[in-house]
Order: structure tokens, then sequence, then C-alpha cells
């Protein structure tokens, strides 16, 4: 007998964006289900209706939808946690409009975490032949070093390695981790964080038996002689690790959140209200966040 083929969540995201035209145009493999209101979704073969609070203008925010958003998820995330689903696949949402409708929201990655009890997730972009997961997500810059911690960053390398093991089936991984000041530092006279925070966290990661190399200095980390011999890099914060991968792979970069009892992905953009309506969005990145969700799904 052959094994069927993974039945995947597609939630459609912020109805004013992208995220309902992309799910729709991607949508064409009987194995996906997209979550969202049908009106949204026209000629796509199997949808989950969800219903709109007020019915979407093409790139009008309206915090009134923003439940809606949230309600698309937590019939993703339920489906996922009942074995319904195999993985689920997210389409971008509009932070800003759901925090305007007085619900705090910080992005995907928290609210997945929240919801699905996971003590511990990591965001991972995967494309342009990286994998670049971050130590810090979303979070002003002058708050990353305060956020940097010896436990924290031991926490993050253990799920990393792990997932790397779980998910992408890697027997020994091998991780780079960034320094967060310039030159890591210079020996302490740019900032002590590479001193006194990342260096032990990475001495006992590799009392553990993570192959954890660093911290190295960010403008050399991502040399492609360095990145030959690595399976993944692990950055301080999301502008500095974040804009190298999507030079590299924009428009076919994936999200993925390490640490859930279940398989995410997702795009390595926004909701282009821009561009919502006039048919001309790209929808690269969600085809390939499909591709890979259903590999590693099948992997699994």
């Amino acid at each position: 007998m052959t094994r069927s083929k993974p039945v995947i969540a597609l939630t459609s995201g912020e109805p004013a964006g992208i995220g309902p035209e992309i799910c729709a145009r991607v949508a064409r493999d009987a194995d996906v289900v997209v979550i969202g209101d049908r009106s949204l979704l026209p000629g796509v073969p199997r949808v989950e209706h969800v219903p709109l609070a007020r019915p979407a203008v093409p790139g009008k925010l309206d915090p009134s939808n923003a439940r809606y958003v949230l309600a698309v998820l937590d019939r993703a995330i339920r489906g996922c946690q009942s074995g319904e689903y195999a993985a689920m696949v997210t389409a971008p949402v509009q932070k800003s409009v759901i925090n305007d409708a007085g619900i705090a929201f910080t992005g995907h990655t928290e609210y997945l975490a929240e919801k699905a009890r996971a003590p511990q997730v990591v965001m991972m972009l995967v494309g342009g032949g990286l994998r670049v997961a971050l130590a810090t997500t979303h979070l002003p810059l002058a708050c990353v070093p305060g956020a940097i911690t010896v436990d924290g960053l031991l926490s993050t390398l253990r799920v990393v390695n792990s997932d790397l093991k779980r998910r992408f089936r890697i027997a020994h991984p091998r991780i780079l981790v960034a320094g967060l000041n310039p030159h890591s530092g210079e020996s302490g006279h740019m900032g002590r964080e590479d001193l006194d925070v990342i260096s032990p966290a990475l001495e006992r990661a590799r009392k553990e038996g993570i192959d954890a190399t660093g911290p190295i200095p960010a403008d050399t980390l991502f040399v492609p002689e360095r990145l030959k011999n690595a399976d993944a890099v692990v950055a301080m914060y999301h502008d500095q690790g974040l804009p190298v991968l999507k030079y590299a792979s924009f428009g076919r970069g994936v999200n993925v959140t390490l640490g859930l009892p279940f398989i995410r992905t997702s795009v390595d953009h926004g909701t282009a209200l821009d561009l919502a309506g006039s048919g001309r969005a790209d929808p690269g990145s969600l085809a390939e966040a499909l591709k890979l969700a259903a590999e590693l799904a099948s992997a699994a």
C-alpha cells in the first residue's frame, strides 16, 4: 500500500491582505484544506469555513475582523493537536490591526507557543541554502541585549538542535552562533555580552553534546567558507540574520517554528496591503512553505 499524502491546514491570514489570494492560487492540491471565510476563497476545492465579522475590503484594515483572524489560527491549531491535520501553514497576518482591536498580539510564533503550551519555541527561516534561527524575535533593538541570557540561549540551542534532528533528519547538526556586538565584543571592549552571556551558553551546550560554534562576528559568519560546514545559524536578533537569508531567497523563503508539538511553516513576507486585490501578489513563498510542510510531515 502507498502511504497517503499528509493533510495540511492552510490559514488564510489577514482578510484585507494578499493571504486569501495567494492561498487560492496554491490550493490546487486536494490534500490542502484552506481555513477562512469561503467568500474570500472562490474556486478553492477544500475550505474550512470560518465567517468574517465584517466583509473585507482589499487593502483596508478593519479591527472588527481581528478575532476572525485568531479564530482561523485556533481552528488550525486544534486540528493539528487532534491529528486531523499533519501540519499547518500560515499566510501573513497584520499584527498592528490585531493590537488596534485591543488584543495583545506579538506574532504568529508567540501566539502558537502560548496556545500549544510549548515551553520554548524558536523562529527559523529556511531558504537560499540557509537555515537561520533567532535567539530573540520581535523586540525593539534596544531591548535585545537584556533579553539574551545564558539559560535562554542554551534553551534556544537545545530546541534548534533537537528539531534539526527530529524534523529535518540531520543526525549531527552543526550550528554556528553569531555574536551580539561588532567583532563579538572585541574581547569586551565593545560590549561584554559575548563574553559574559553567549560564550558560557555555548560552553554549556557543548557539554550537552550540541555542536555549537561561536560567538562568531556577524559580518563574517555568512561567508560561504563558514556556511558550507554548517547546518544552521543562530542569530541574536531579527535584523541580524534575516536580511542575509532574505537577500538569498526572498520570494521563496519559509518561516518554520521550532519547538511546537506540530509542524508549522509560513511565508517570509507580510500582508502586502498595497498589492491586495491586484492579482499581482507572488505566491512563491507560500508554495515553498507548503512544500516544506509536506516534506516534514511525510518524514515524521
